[in-house]
């Protein structure tokens, strides 16, 4: 085989600018566009999603309030007479925080007259 026939073989033409460049060439060496579309040397494996989701979210969220409606003013009165003992938060159904008012004596009557300035603007009924 004579030296042109060999380069024949082994280089192409790059069909944007008409430059000789290698037969397995993807891109042209002369201008850089592509010349060839890359072809992928495994298959690439296709992705099935089995989806079965049957979630079925049950909202107890009834008109966008949560828990049982309390009345303000019986809460106000409960924490302005015997918050110290806690009986506002009985009263709204936190038993935790009720027995830590009764031994503490309502966070020390502080968490009491924090808790009873909080009262005065929430609107009634309110829900806890």
């Amino acid at each position: 085989m004579d030296q042109e026939t060999q380069e024949r073989t082994t280089t192409k033409f790059c069909k944007h600018c008409g430059a000789k460049i290698p037969a397995d060439a993807v891109v042209c060496t002369a201008c850089g566009r592509q010349v060839e579309t890359v072809k992928s040397e495994a298959a690439q494996p296709s992705v099935v999603i089995n989806n079965s989701n049957t979630n079925s979210n049950v909202n107890a969220n009834i008109g966008g309030r949560y828990g049982r409606p309390k009345n303000k003013w019986v809460a106000f009165l409960l924490c302005l007479f015997l918050g110290f003992l806690g009986a506002h938060k009985f009263y709204e159904g936190k038993t935790g925080m009720g027995i830590l008012y009764l031994l503490t004596a309502g966070l020390f009557g502080v968490g009491a007259l924090i808790d009873l300035i909080a009262l005065l603007f929430k609107p009634n009924p309110y829900y806890v």
